[in-house]
C-alpha cells in the first residue's frame, strides 16, 4: 500500500473502533456489506470518498481531515493503476519444422502499442470502480445529526452511554460511548490555526475539549468548574491525526471552559462554552 493508503487504513480502523460497532453492524448502518468493510479497514482495497464520510458520520467526527488524506491516497491508488506492468517471459517454443521468415520482434516493455493498451484497460476499471461509488451511494432517509441510539427500521441495535454524571469523570468518551451524536458547544480556532471543539454529551450529563491542526507540544484542558482535564501532542501521530481529553462532568446551564497551550511559551488561549440549561442544542 501507499503511505496515504496505509495511514488512511490505520485511521479507519481506529474509527471503526472507536465506534464500538462490529463490522456487522457497521454494514446495517451503512450502504457497504461486512465483507466490504473489511476489505477497506484491512488495506485490501481503497474505499471510496462516500464510505469515509459515512464512517465518519457514524463516529460522530470531523471528516475533512481524513477526506484530505484519502484525496491523497487516492491519488497514489490511480497513479499505480496506470504503471505498467513488465512484459512476462513468453512460454517456450517449439523448433521450427522448417525454415521460415524471421519472427516479428516482440513487443518491449515500453512498447507504445502496448502502454496505450494498458492505460486504456485501466481506465476501463477506474470507471468501473467510480460507477461501483456511485451505485453504492447510500439511499438512507435518516439525517446525518440522527442519534445512533435510535432504533431504525434496518437496523436491531442501540448504543447506550457507560456513564452519566460523575461517572463519567475522567473516563474516555469513546470507551463510555458518549460520542454517540454529542452537541458541539462551541469551537475555537487559535493564533497557531489548530482548532479546538468543546464537546457535550446530555446523556452521559459530560463534557471533553478536541484538538486538531496542532504542532507536537501544544496542549488543551477543559473543565466544568471541577477537575481539570487535559491532552497533550506528543508525536507525530498525534499531530496528523487529532487528540481528546477524558471527560468532565457537566450539567445543563453550565460553563465549560477551555484552554489551549501552545508549545514552547506561548500565552494561553481560553474561552468559554455555555450550555443551554434545557440541555438542548444551540439553534
Amino acid at each position: 500500500m501507499s503511505t496515504p493508503h496505509t495511514r488512511l487504513t490505520a485511521e479507519l480502523r481506529a474509527l471503526r473502533a472507536r465506534t464500538g460497532l462490529s463490522l456487522a453492524a457497521l454494514a446495517r448502518t451503512t450502504a457497504y456489506s461486512k465483507s466490504t468493510w473489511e476489505r477497506y479497514v484491512n488495506g485490501k482495497a481503497l474505499p471510496p470518498r462516500q464510505a469515509v464520510r459515512e464512517l465518519c458520520r457514524t463516529a460522530g467526527e470531523p471528516e475533512d481531515r481524513l477526506l484530505a488524506l484519502w484525496e491523497l491516497a487516492q491519488a497514489e491508488w490511480k497513479g499505480r493503476a496506470t504503471v505498467v506492468a513488465p512484459a512476462e517471459p513468453a512460454p517456450p517454443q517449439p523448433p521450427p519444422v522448417a525454415p521460415g521468415p524471421p519472427a516479428k520482434a516482440r513487443w518491449s516493455p515500453g512498447s507504445p502499442v502496448k502502454l496505450l493498451l494498458a492505460l486504456a484497460s485501466a481506465y476501463v476499471v477506474l470507471a468501473a470502480g467510480v460507477a461501483s461509488a456511485l451505485l453504492l451511494a447510500p439511499l438512507r432517509d435518516t439525517a446525518p445529526g440522527e442519534p445512533l441510539s435510535a432504533t431504525h427500521p434496518d437496523t436491531s441495535y442501540v448504543v447506550a452511554p457507560r456513564c452519566h454524571g460523575a461517572s463519567c469523570e475522567g473516563e474516555d468518551p469513546v470507551r463510555m460511548a458518549c460520542t454517540v451524536v454529542p452537541e458541539t458547544v462551541s469551537t475555537y480556532r487559535t493564533d497557531t490555526g489548530a482548532l479546538v471543539e468543546v464537546r457535550y454529551s446530555e446523556a452521559c450529563g459530560a463534557a471533553w475539549a478536541r484538538m486538531w491542526g496542532a504542532r507536537i507540544g501544544d496542549g488543551v484542558d477543559v473543565t466544568a468548574g471541577g477537575p481539570v482535564r487535559e491532552v497533550w501532542i506528543v508525536d507525530s501521530a498525534d499531530a496528523d491525526a487529532y487528540v481528546y481529553t477524558e471527560m468532565t462532568r457537566a450539567r445543563p446551564g453550565s460553563v465549560i471552559r477551555s484552554c489551549f497551550r501552545p508549545a514552547g511559551a506561548g500565552a494561553h488561549e481560553c474561552f468559554d462554552a455555555p450550555v443551554r440549561p434545557d440541555g438542548s442544542r444551540a439553534g
